[in-house]
């Protein structure tokens, strides 16, 4: 059996920490290796502490959950990060996935999904709720050209995908699964999984939500985009 996912809870509120570590520590293949109340110790905590996943507040007194995000995402053999918030469209969300988190979660999730959620994004598939990724992205999508760091950086991630590849990254920018993106394409859902692989690793993004963020940045997809294609 491998090793079971680590998991750090950041989250002012002992009560909530409490909650997730009971619900996370009852399953065989995850264990809670920290906890932190606010974004400065979890920061701390990580550049002691091996995680694979940090379930993340966004809202916290002192170093909020997104500066916290972005230190976190930025450290060697960085965990993937995913917000709580208790809002599906917050705009700190928006702001946290901007600084390198894989997605977010609602604080008031059902357990199951949670559990789900830290397993999803370990595998490196993003957690952004099927019902909501349509309208995170038409909210986030306007923000993300004016954010990008160079065209000459962004083309760059770029210029090695092949035409298919491109297309499958327009898709996954859309807000497609894999199974919509198979079934647009007519191939198997294996193969979709092989191009979303070959995108990640040729851009250099650690899962789909930042592969998404690039496809905004370098206007490889466009806001109107996403209402086109509704």
């Amino acid at each position: 059996m491998s090793d079971p996912i680590r998991v750090v809870l950041v989250d002012d509120q002992q009560m909530v920490r409490a909650g997730f570590r009971m619900v996370i520590d009852s399953q065989p293949d995850l264990t809670v290796v920290g906890e932190a109340g606010d974004g400065a110790s979890a920061v701390d905590l990580l550049r002691r502490t091996p995680a694979d996943v940090v379930l993340m507040d966004v809202r916290m007194p002192g170093t909020d959950g997104i500066e916290a995000t972005r230190q976190v995402t930025a450290l060697p053999d960085a965990p993937r990060v995913v917000v709580l918030t208790t809002f599906d469209l917050d705009e700190y969300v928006v702001a946290a996935i901007g600084a390198g988190a894989s997605g977010f979660l609602l604080k008031d999730a059902a357990p199951e999904d949670m559990l789900a959620a830290v397993r999803t994004v370990h595998a490196g598939d993003s957690v952004i709720a099927a019902s909501s990724t349509r309208r995170l992205l038409q909210h986030v999508a306007p923000m993300l050209r004016g954010a990008a760091p160079s065209s000459a950086v962004t083309d760059r991630q770029l210029a090695d995908l092949t035409p298919r590849e491109r297309e499958v990254l327009v898709q996954m920018a859309l807000g497609a699964s894999n199974t919509e993106i198979a079934g647009r394409f007519v191939v198997s859902e294996a193969t979709v999984k092989t191009h979303v692989g070959r995108v990640l690793a040729k851009t250099g993004s650690r899962d789909r939500v930042q592969a998404v963020v690039l496809a905004y940045r370098t206007g490889l997809v466009q806001p109107a985009d996403l209402l086109r294609d509704a």
